[in-house]
């Protein structure tokens, strides 16, 4: 596919639709204290080729499961009208046991449709692989394949595009996803690179690629960055889910308005 669509004329907005990966945290945090994300970056990279009025909305919110997408996003960002629009979801439904594999897909099916209607283009995603970093995930495989399958069925319609981010070796890396004392910015560099290349932007960099080796920390580096991950995301995440609750309750979009761009 020649960037962008046509090959010509530059995407003059968008509109980010999803859960805590496209609102993007673990990445890079911004001064206003909202994380920068792989959208943002996708963004910048369109307001510059857009060369002035490039307008921007990110209406993802962390925790999200695909009906509260639907029911929390979908129709404003319909009524939005971004020219390109993405929207990743489900990963959170399928990773819980006893999903409804096939309900999850249906809602993600409705949703595809109604965005993919009023955008020059749609941006759909095959998730990275949570089964090749999460010990004992294993039983969780059929769910995500399944919701997998249906996104791939989704890009045989016109004006739809997937970023298989699936089996890419980048994300294998832990230090992607926060855990050790040297944490990169999460996955939103190579996420961004993806979405670019596969709107049809040139390649900068090859995003798929095993990270740069590095030393191993210390025991004690990886004991401190072990002790603060537990306690800043695995304790709340399991009292949330005893309670019942989710961390984007009651959270708003960081960027809830199709606003000019940086």
């Amino acid at each position: 596919m020649d960037y962008p669509v046509d090959g010509s004329v530059p995407f003059r907005s968008m509109v980010a639709v999803g859960d805590s990966f496209t609102e993007g945290m673990c990445d890079d945090v911004l001064p206003d204290g909202e994380y920068r994300g792989w959208a943002d970056r996708v963004a910048e990279r369109l307001a510059a080729e857009a060369g002035g009025g490039f307008r921007y909305a990110n209406l993802a919110v962390r925790g999200k499961l695909i009906g509260q997408i639907v029911d929390e996003q979908l129709e404003q960002a319909a009524a939005l009208g971004g020219e390109l629009v993405t929207l990743a979801g489900g990963l959170n439904d399928v990773l819980r046991p006893g999903c409804d594999a096939d309900a999850v897909c249906a809602a993600l099916g409705a949703a595809a449709e109604q965005l993919a209607s009023g955008a020059r283009l749609l941006v759909l995603f095959h998730s990275t692989d949570p089964t090749r970093r999460m010990a004992g995930s294993g039983r969780l495989l059929p769910a995500i394949l399944r919701l997998k399958r249906f996104v791939s069925e989704l890009a045989q319609r016109p004006r739809i595009v997937v970023v298989e981010l699936f089996d890419a070796p980048c994300f294998d890396d832990p230090r992607l996803w926060g855990r050790p004392a040297a944490s990169v910015a999460g996955g939103a560099p190579p996420v961004a690179e993806a979405v670019l290349q596969a709107i049809g932007f040139p390649a900068s960099f090859d995003w798929r690629a095993p990270l740069p080796a590095a030393a191993p920390p210390s025991r004690l580096r990886k004991l401190t960055a072990d002790l603060r991950w537990l306690g800043k995301h695995a304790g709340p995440w399991i009292m949330r889910r005893l309670r019942g609750t989710s961390s984007g309750d009651g959270r708003r979009p960081k960027r809830p308005e199709l606003e000019l761009y940086p």
